[in-house]
């Protein structure tokens, strides 16, 4: 696991991944299942692993967390960087510092609480992580209200900051007071895209930040990273053309659930046995499951053929 110091230059260099946790029967954490999950991606040269969202650690027990990032330490290549998540409630997140603290990991991500905060309520309970943990953390910008970009810049400004992800969805990405204001008051390149693929070109271009993250890049590493090498080199019309083919799963993600729809892709396309998801969310029905496999399996199809054109070219 690379425990370096998180740069703006090591942010730019892989997308973001944000797996599923593989679970065995029981429920159980499946080191064997998460390890071919982690090598999938790997293999595609993405090399930057968040688990937060879709690893559904919204719901992960206190008594686990430590196993959880033992694990994560051990599965990862040396030189994949891995970002574990914390909370959302206030009193888990202090609790599961405790763990971080004793750990190489270099940072983790606070989920976002939405309901029960304020502005000035979340600044001070980063702040109070932080202090707890030893080292900065990813703040993670989800809802309109969660945090203002005043606040945010003062906890960058303070060090308490590894790096921001933003994913307040737009039906607009283009049209954003908020994300203006961020990028205005808080570096660019400590900012990365939130929302998967498809409003990603929107926001390296327009706004400048850093990278994006992905839950598709599961199934499609490789293209997911060569679309960000195509934004970074300012080749829009290719990276254009490569977000057309993340549309099928994103659209499945976003018509049903996104954490839901994306543990069963990884399972229907066969890359890694996700198991049973943990309450408080629940599996797919029969249709929306078939239609979750066969888009997952539509874009891997596309990932592998891409692969095999460039290694003929080779």
């Amino acid at each position: 696991m690379d425990t370096n110091t998180i740069t703006a230059e090591r942010l730019a260099a892989s997308v973001v991944a944000v797996p599923p946790l593989c679970r065995d029967a029981n429920g159980h954490l499946d080191r064997e299942q998460n390890t071919r999950l982690v090598r999938h991606i790997e293999a595609g040269g993405v090399n930057t692993l968040l688990y937060g969202g879709n690893a559904n650690l919204y719901h992960v027990p206190l008594s686990e967390y430590g196993d959880l990032l033992e694990m994560l330490a051990d599965i990862a290549a040396a030189d994949t960087l891995v970002v574990p998540a914390v909370g959302p409630a206030f009193g888990l997140m202090m609790d599961q510092a405790a763990f971080l603290r004793d750990t190489d990991f270099p940072t983790a991500m606070v989920l976002p609480h939405q309901g029960i905060t304020t502005s000035a309520g979340v600044e001070t309970g980063v702040r109070r992580f932080v202090e707890a943990m030893g080292k900065p953390a990813v703040l993670y910008i989800k809802h309109l209200g969660f945090i203002d970009p005043a606040g945010a810049k003062r906890l960058v400004d303070d060090g308490l900051i590894s790096w921001i992800k933003y994913a307040i969805v737009r039906d607009e990405p283009a049209e954003d007071p908020y994300l203006s204001q961020l990028v205005d008051l808080v570096d660019p390149n400590l900012i990365v895209s939130g929302i998967g693929e498809q409003p990603a070109i929107v926001h390296m271009r327009d706004f400048n930040v850093v990278s994006f993250t992905s839950g598709c890049v599961c199934v499609a590493p490789r293209l997911s990273q060569q679309m960000l090498g195509a934004i970074r080199a300012g080749d829009y019309d290719a990276a254009e053309q490569i977000r057309q083919t993340f549309r099928g799963l994103e659209d499945e993600r976003n018509r049903v659930n996104p954490i839901r729809v994306l543990h069963e892709a990884v399972a229907m396309a066969g890359i890694a046995d996700t198991g049973p998801i943990q309450p408080l969310l629940s599996a797919l029905g029969d249709a929306d499951r078939a239609a979750a496999g066969k888009a997952a399996k539509a874009l891997l199809e596309i990932e592998r053929s891409s692969a095999q054109q460039q290694a003929q070219q080779q």
